[in-house]
């Protein structure tokens, strides 16, 4: 050491920096092989097995040197296999860039962000994670090594071809400055002449000085970001927790492993791996990377049989195109909450079969956002615009809604959006469909020799109109037409009917997933006309309305059509649904009969109503006429109760001291838990479900949905019964009793 650093007349040989050994400074200079190894074995740091990556016979007795190597392999291959090792990486990283000096970070060629440790300890990450069961990673140089991960498709070519160019810059930059003045130095120069000297020394003419700056810059930036991905995504973690053999089984033992996580047609979930990662193809090696990992993320589920079998599908559509097994690879927790996703829901497995394309909105950063219905409207009147065949138009249409439905089903079955996020973002694209569907019907009939002779506003009610829609719920829907100047009544309801009858044609061409619109709330039901004019419902509600009707509206909210339309109507409506007298006893006897005979004449025929979400005592009916009432009664009074939402009306009637504390919360917590459990039924099965279930199975995947944990699906039924009838106990005080 002292030969080589010695300073001569013709200078120095070369540092030799001896701090890498077994306990650094403190340690020993020289060890015997057998030391060295009992060292690795005992007191090892997760670091010091990442520095043996570059390990290699330089100088001295080979075979000594061979026998070291031979010695330590098991051990540095084996290293990824430690508890928290990738977090330790990762922590080391972000200690060698904390202590690099403030002042001089925005300089480093080697230590600072986007600079050479960036690209190497992204590639030794990865080598020592995937290396354990791919020799052909294993080697010492950090180029090499990055050429064999983009081959076995562990890194994206365009990536791997990004880091190759940038790590090559990189080291010529630090060479053409060190071999400036023979500078040890790591850092780029900032004097103009010195930088115009680095720009001609690569070959710069024009602005050298400024154009080696922007190179150098442009390249950091582009290693700094495919760093944060490689080396901070989820899926290393994950694949670093298997063990050497989850990734080398036999096809009996991977059988034998797939039943050991809950697999239940062990031999069917093989067939399917093999056919995802049989070949030489880059697309079964990036799967083969993958699936060990997702395995367990589906096992985690439970039906991890149908996540499978979905993912194959899925992978079958989209497996060719470029950024799908790219974006599970690289892109932050794509890969996890698509196991997830698909090992919890069948109707999400089912949607994503027909729309697979969506998956990308798990890549996306802000795919998990719920988009307002004026956005979503902008979106499907565009492209049914750009179809001149209406059916075409709302094929458009529902293809675009089906990739809606999807963010909205990935956001709640992630927990990324709340049970009340989930009902307003169902309402809003509902309203959207609605009115991209009634745009196109206006254009159809609107279209003729005669132009357009009305005017048409569709009204959200029930759900739809509170926004509180269940990814199972109809639509219901009145809707209003105004004759335009001049134009005769008959003239006018004729074509306001063949608007709306061509608006419920649309709306049902979107698709097997398509929205229904129910009408059976207008006046006279299914008896009376689809649509009638404003002076109509005006004759009707003053003479024929029953008190039930005046209810309905409560929730009466514009979805689409002419908003001047809507202030007309709500004038007309806002006397009868807010009184300013409240309801008298006679009013309020109707209702509490009205509300009896919905419990005994629409409740399922063999249903038990203990367990029935939305009729049964305790569901979500319960809640809504306690809620209406009281808006009823008060709303005129306590303008905070007109609102068309029953949690809105809940949180309105509590404030103003007509709901206890207590009470409130009780109606709030059954309202919530009675609507989740109700789309978690849809969720699970793909099919509707209004009860509780009752298969111990069935229990436990709804159970999983609501954030039950694994296993306690026999409480389900008991949890809910005990909810139910407590919020039961406050409806008949506040509903039955109250004067």
């Amino acid at each position: 050491m002292k030969a080589c650093a010695a300073q001569t007349g013709e200078g120095t040989l070369w540092p030799v920096d001896a701090a890498l050994r077994p306990e650094g400074k403190a340690g020993p200079l020289v060890r015997t092989v057998a030391s060295h190894k009992a060292y690795y074995e005992r007191w090892a740091k997760t670091w010091e097995f990442q520095a043996l990556l570059k390990a290699w016979v330089s100088a001295g007795d080979r075979e000594v040197g061979i026998a070291y190597k031979d010695a330590l392999r098991s051990m540095i291959w084996g290293a990824a296999g430690r508890e928290h090792f990738v977090e330790d990486v990762q922590a080391m990283r972000r200690r060698v860039e904390q202590h690099v000096p403030a002042a001089e970070a925005a300089r480093q060629l080697k230590l600072g962000p986007g600079g050479l440790r960036d690209v190497e300890f992204s590639v030794q990450l990865l080598q020592l994670v995937h290396g354990r069961h791919d020799e052909s990673l294993r080697s010492a140089t950090t180029l090499q090594a990055l050429h064999a991960l983009a081959s076995g498709g562990y890194v994206g070519r365009e990536d791997a071809a990004t880091l190759d160019a940038a790590y090559r810059l990189l080291r010529t930059l630090e060479h053409r400055i060190q071999l400036y003045r023979l500078r040890r130095t790591h850092l780029m120069p900032t004097a103009p002449d010195e930088l115009r000297v680095l720009g001609r020394a690569l070959g710069l003419t024009s602005k050298p000085a400024e154009a080696v700056v922007a190179m150098w810059q442009s390249q950091a930036r582009e290693v700094r970001r495919i760093h944060e991905r490689l080396f901070y995504r989820p899926l290393l973690a994950a694949a670093a927790r298997l063990s050497s053999d989850d990734t080398s089984l036999s096809p009996q033992q991977a059988r034998e492993r797939l039943a050991a996580l809950g697999f239940r047609d062990p031999a069917g979930a093989m067939r399917h791996l093999e056919t995802l990662t049989a070949g030489v193809s880059r697309r079964a090696a990036i799967q083969r990377t993958l699936l060990p990992v997702m395995l367990s993320w589906f096992a985690d589920e439970a039906d991890p049989d149908a996540g499978l079998l979905a993912f194959r599908r899925v992978s079958d559509d989209l497996g060719s195109i470029h950024w799908y097994l790219k974006m599970l690879r690289d892109e932050g927790s794509a890969a996890e909450r698509l196991a997830h996703v698909l090992g919890r829901s069948r109707y999400a497995a089912d949607l994503l079969i027909r729309a697979p394309e969506s998956v990308s909105i798990l890549g996306d950063p802000d795919g998990l956002r719920p988009r307002s219905q004026e956005s979503l409207a902008i979106t499907l009147r565009s492209a049914a615009a750009r179809k001149d065949n209406p059916d075409k138009a709302m094929a458009a249409v529902g293809a675009l809604r089906r990739h809606e439905l999807l963010r909205i089903v990935f956001g709640d079955l992630t927990g990324q959006f709340a049970a009340d996020q989930v009902g307003a973002a169902l309402a809003d694209l509902a309203g959207a469909t609605v009115e991209a569907a009634l745009e196109v019907a206006t254009r159809v009939v609107g279209g003729g020799e005669d132009g357009l002779l009305v005017d048409v506003l569709v009204v959200g009610m029930g759900s739809l109109g509170g926004r509180e829609l269940g990814y199972a719920s109809d639509a219901d829907v009145m809707v209003i037409h105004q004759p335009r100047p001049g134009v005769s009544d008959e003239a006018a309801h004729r074509q306001g009917l063949a608007i709306v009858q061509e608006l419920v044609r649309l709306v049902a061409a979107t698709g097997s997933d398509a929205l229904v619109l129910d009408t059976d709330l207008r006046p006279e039901g299914k008896n009376g006309p689809l649509t009638r004019s404003l002076a109509s419902y005006a004759v009707y509600y003053d003479r024929w309305a029953l008190t039930w009707e005046f209810q309905a509206l409560l929730r009466a909210r514009p979805i689409a059509g002419d908003r001047g339309l809507w202030e007309a109507f709500a004038a007309l409506i806002d006397p009868l649904r807010y009184p300013a007298a409240g309801l008298d006893a006679t009013q309020v006897r109707e209702i509490r009969t009205m509300k009896a005979r919905v419990e005994s004449e629409r409740l399922p025929r063999g249903a038990d109503p203990r367990t029935h979400l939305k009729l049964g005592r305790g569901g979500l009916t319960d809640v809504e006429w306690t809620v209406q009432l009281l808006q009823l009664r008060h709303a005129h009074e306590v303008p905070s109760l007109q609102t068309p939402g029953t949690m809105a009306g809940l949180r309105a009637a509590t404030a103003a001291g007509l709901v206890g504390e207590e009470d409130s919360a009780t109606l709030a917590a059954a309202y919530e838990n009675a609507s989740r459990l109700r789309n978690a039924n849809l969720l699970w099965r793909g099919r509707p479900g209004d009860a509780v279930p009752t298969d111990i199975r069935d229990a436990d995947g709804v159970g999983r949905i609501v954030g039950r944990a694994p296993g306690t699906g026999a409480g389900l039924m008991e949890d809910y019964l005990r909810a139910s009838r407590r919020a039961r106990a406050v409806t008949e005080s506040l509903f039955y009793e109250s004067q």
